[in-house]
């Protein structure tokens, strides 16, 4: 009889530890595999940007962006200047006259150099490191043609869509065409 509850007791025992240790290593909080701590991001969503491209003095056509962002959200609350007006402000001073994008020869575009770049210029303008990561919703390019023939609504039949840079997976477009250069007489 003493054996049957000795054996009871000790079943219960290895029984209760199992999940007393099971429970334990189940909750242990999880430390990133770079040895960073955790950051409390919040996501702030971008806003359509149309961005001239200036070269040789004259606006060849407009980039149009869609950007959203990941920060710092206790970085973030520290910021004294509006945001949205910040970031589409710094945005048009890193890519304004930037051969970041090269229209007619998009097969050398490099997404994450991009992303690289609006992050670290953004980053610069905030003093601080506040943007986590960059997201590109959209990216395309229209040229002034394309634009002066949607304003007059002369020729829409040879009108042309945009030229893709970035299509919504976030792969680089191959397969865009050349964009046609300004006519002198603009």
């Amino acid at each position: 009889m003493i054996k049957i509850i000795l054996v009871g007791v000790w079943v219960c025992a290895v029984t209760l530890g199992t999940v007393y240790f099971s429970v334990q290593y189940a909750s242990a909080p999880t430390t990133p595999d770079d040895g960073k701590p955790q950051v409390a991001a919040e996501h702030v969503p971008g806003e359509l940007v149309t961005i001239p491209m200036i070269a040789d003095g004259a606006i060849k056509g407009y980039f149009i962006n869609r950007l959203s962002f990941n920060a710092d959200k206790e970085k973030l609350k520290e910021i004294k200047t509006p945001l949205k007006e910040t970031l589409t402000s710094t945005l048009f001073d890193i890519l304004v006259g930037s051969k970041m994008i090269d229209i007619p020869n998009t097969r050398n575009f490099e997404l994450a150099t991009f992303k690289a770049a609006i992050k670290d210029g953004l980053n610069k303008e905030f003093g601080d490191e506040v943007i986590l990561e960059v997201y590109v919703e959209q990216l395309e390019y229209l040229s002034k043609e394309d634009v002066t023939r949607l304003s007059t609504k002369q020729d829409d039949k040879k009108q042309q869509k945009p030229v893709t840079v970035v299509d919504k997976n976030g792969d680089t477009a191959h397969d865009a065409p050349p964009a046609k250069e300004a006519s002198s007489g603009h």
